[in-house]
């Protein structure tokens, strides 16, 4: 008997639609246009899921005048994003935190081929014709990172055709974005592609919260939660509590984002984000890029938090234009993304807790080993492996996973390797470096007819 194959083109993949929904939109004959704020027509036929988008700043200063009106008094932006997606928006009241349960609509949904099937059976059991919600499905997780891009994907394919077919199989059939594997990391994948400011959005993966680099809430579930979101139902959640993180100054020197987390995983431990939202702001939260943001919130989960949010700003309009989206930037330009004034002038009155980070002080940190809130400033890392018995020699380095893997995170790491070889510095660490995405690897690498053939 034959054995299948599940043959794809990472670099292809770019060049042509994904599979489901999406694809309908991306290949139509008539571009939708909708203006610019420069009074120029924009292309929006290849942004995935416009229409719902346009809705979506449609009707979203409508449903945040209902809250005002209902509440009267000033909202973080957690609470504008949260209330303006009730499933019943006629049950809003003073929702005590962190005791009472609230219903959802969610914008978006997504998975992944771990999460995904058993969530999708599922789902079939429903006997629904089709999605209630835009959604997609990524293949990674099956991926194993051992020889090699396309070695590694070529067993992938091949250990993993079954499951990879029936994922297939049914994003078309009921509607999902199917991502072959090789596309990236799912949440990579999604911030591409998906993610827009205020959305609110479902994944079956603890690390989600990497949207909050869109100025959005999206929060990790069960497979039970996405099919109840699947199927157009009531999404419960348990009103969280809300901390809010207020960032001063600018990062210095080889200080990243990254050392943000760190360093507040550090003060509030793998436990104390628990049922909370962390809510970051400040004149310093305007220094930082949409891939930095991601990457705080990414590691958010390590907190226990429910997910984290920033505001929408400068550094997530740039990048919604670097990724073709400059119309979705352009309606969340125009709308209440942020908290009101009276939050950011008295924080202790409308956040569960408040905590201060002076990004212009902030040393480098490596968290570990054991758990992820062993925070060590860079200065004290010597003497705290000494004193603690910790491991001295590094055995491999990684610059990538879901938390690392955008186009900053690379260039940062390739300009020390750079700055090493042309000292005569030895590498004696095996390095590993996997992308996020198949747009970030094609960035950093170009396509030229060499690298073509060896690509793909």
């Amino acid at each position: 008997m034959q054995e299948k194959t599940f043959a794809l083109s990472r670099r292809a993949l770019l060049r042509t639609a994904a599979v489901g929904a999406a694809a309908t939109a991306a290949t139509a004959t008539i571009p939708s246009v909708v203006m610019a704020a420069d009074g120029v027509a924009a292309d929006t036929s290849k942004i995935r899921n416009f229409d719902m988008i346009e809705a979506f700043y449609r009707e979203y200063p409508k449903k945040l005048a209902v809250v005002r009106g209902t509440l009267n008094r000033p909202l973080t932006l957690t609470e504008k994003i949260l209330f303006t997606h009730l499933y019943h928006p006629e049950s809003l009241r003073e929702f005590k935190r962190g005791v009472d349960y609230i219903e959802l609509r969610p914008d978006r949904a997504g998975t992944h081929d771990i999460g995904g099937p058993m969530a999708i059976i599922q789902f079939l059991s429903s006997g629904k014709e089709r999605i209630a919600l835009p959604a997609a499905l990524v293949c990674d997780h099956l991926v194993q990172a051992n020889v090699g891009a396309i070695p590694d994907l070529k067993v992938a394919e091949k250990g993993n055709v079954e499951t990879y077919e029936f994922l297939r199989d049914v994003s078309r059939r009921y509607g999902f974005d199917f991502w072959p594997a090789g596309s990236g990391i799912c949440h990579q994948v999604f911030m591409e592609n998906y993610n827009f400011p205020g959305c609110m959005m479902l994944v079956t993966d603890s690390h989600t919260p990497t949207a909050c680099g869109m100025g959005m809430l999206a929060i990790g579930v069960g497979g039970a939660d996405l099919v109840d979101a699947l199927m157009g139902m009531e999404w419960e959640l348990k009103m969280p509590k809300i901390i809010g993180v207020k960032l001063t100054g600018q990062l210095q020197g080889w200080a990243s984002a990254k050392d943000v987390i760190l360093k507040l995983t550090g003060m509030l431990s793998t436990k104390g984000a628990t049922n909370c939202v962390v809510e970051f702001f400040g004149e310093g939260a305007a220094t930082l890029s949409a891939s930095g943001k991601a990457t705080i919130g990414n590691m958010g989960a390590e907190m226990g938090a429910t997910t984290s949010v920033f505001a929408y700003d400068d550094s997530m309009a740039r990048y919604l234009a670097a990724t073709g989206r400059q119309a979705v930037a352009d309606l969340a330009s125009k709308v209440d993304l942020a908290a009101d004034k009276e939050v950011y002038a008295d924080p202790a009155k409308y956040y569960d807790r408040v905590v201060e980070i002076n990004l212009s002080e902030l040393e480098p940190h490596i968290n570990g080993p054991f758990s992820p809130d062993a925070a060590m400033p860079i200065s004290k890392v010597a003497e705290t492996v000494k004193a603690k018995g910790y491991p001295q020699q590094l055995q491999v380095a990684l610059i990538g996973s879901c938390t690392n893997s955008s186009y900053e995170d690379i260039t940062r790491a390739a300009s020390i390797a750079r700055q090493a070889l042309e000292n005569g510095v030895e590498i004696k660490t095996p390095l590993m470096v996997v992308p996020g995405s198949t747009r970030i690897y094609d960035t950093l690498i170009p396509a030229t007819p060499a690298t073509a053939s060896a690509t793909n």
